[in-house]
């Protein structure tokens, strides 16, 4: 149990995957000018990041000893259906977010974060159970990033701030402050 939690608890802060591997940076720098769609986006990304832990976990049980060579492209098709999985809901349940999120919800297909955590979660020898906490861990980590930039994001919009830093820069600035705060928890869990 404390191995799960050491995960968990690795992959949200310590080995957070965008502010410290830097992926998914698309959604990270595109979807975070509002609290609420970011956070939508990152229930999403956790959705679709546990679904691929689970699928990467069956393929590399059952099919990837037999044919080591499709595991690249067996990965990318878990992904492609997942997400359209979670476009067709969305579309069906909340219209309005998924109007809201526009081409940032198809881009989860192609967000490398969640590549990453199939390829690291497999390349780590995680089980069934461990694949799922780092899934969770890691969808709660980009969570976390997009919440944080979007929440400084919405406050600068109220402050007087030189033309000359405004739009790009400024989020560019604020994400770079992000991520190296989160670098201080590199020491905490060296075990895992």
């Amino acid at each position: 149990m404390d191995n799960l939690i050491w995960i968990f608890i690795s992959a949200l802060l310590v080995n957070n995957f965008t502010l410290t591997y830097f992926l998914g940076l698309c959604p990270f720098l595109g979807v975070t000018s509002r609290l609420e769609t970011a956070f939508r986006l990152g229930l999403a990304n956790i959705f679709v990041m546990v679904i691929t832990a689970i699928c990467s976990y069956a393929l590399n049980e059952w099919v990837l000893p037999f044919a080591p060579f499709l595991r690249l492209i067996s990965f990318i098709i878990v992904i492609a259906s997942s997400v359209q999985f979670v476009e067709m809901a969305l579309k069906k349940l909340s219209p309005d977010l998924f109007r809201a999120l526009g081409i940032y919800l198809p881009l989860i297909t192609t967000n490398c974060a969640i590549l990453g955590l199939a390829l690291f979660s497999t390349n780590k020898g995680y089980g069934f159970t461990e694949g799922v906490v780092y899934a969770l861990g890691a969808g709660g980590g980009v969570t976390l990033a997009l919440v944080l930039l979007a929440a400084v994001r919405e406050e600068t919009r109220l402050l007087d701030i030189p033309d000359i830093v405004k739009g790009t820069a400024l989020n560019l600035i604020i994400a770079g402050i992000i991520s190296m705060a989160f670098m201080g928890f590199a020491g905490l869990f060296t075990t895992v």
